[in-house]
């Protein structure tokens, strides 16, 4: 890896009442992205409303999402990220394997940096994404930040 840090970020995302996908990131074709951290936030106003689960997945398709520029995380490198993204999923992506689960209650915020050795890697041309499975049918707004290494 090329030792490129980047961000792929959205804020105030629907959460939906089921399954839905809020970021993904999709790899180059000729190399792999190491995740670096992932960071939720919940805009939630209810302190009596059920935690929301937030799952780090595989997936094999894009579904359908609206396109998401990543930023870098140093300017002075001139060279741009490979690395593209979409969020907000109006058709599911197929989703595979489930790499980490987050609980996140609805009116806080959790941030979970990935130890150098135990940092998921999504193979070059694939796809991993972060989405909400909400089971108590509650619809929150939050914010959602993927940090990749290309």
């Amino acid at each position: 890896m090329a030792r490129r840090f980047g961000t792929a970020k959205q804020a105030g995302i629907a959460s939906g009442t089921g399954t839905k996908t809020l970021v993904q990131l999709v790899a180059a074709t000729n190399h792999a992205i190491a995740i670096t951290h992932v960071a939720i936030g919940c805009k939630g106003t209810s302190n009596s409303q059920a935690p929301i689960q937030f799952e780090l997945v595989r997936q094999s398709s894009a579904g359908t999402m609206t396109s998401l520029t990543p930023t870098k995380n140093d300017d002075s490198i001139s060279d741009s990220l490979d690395t593209t993204a979409q969020h907000t999923a109006t058709a599911e992506p197929t989703t595979g394997d489930v790499i980490h689960v987050f609980t996140v209650h609805p009116q806080t915020a959790q941030r979970h940096v990935f130890p150098y050795e135990a940092q998921p890697v999504c193979g070059a041309g694939d796809r991993v994404g972060i989405r909400a499975v909400q089971s108590s049918g509650t619809d929150t707004t939050v914010d959602v930040e993927i940090g990749f290494e290309e």
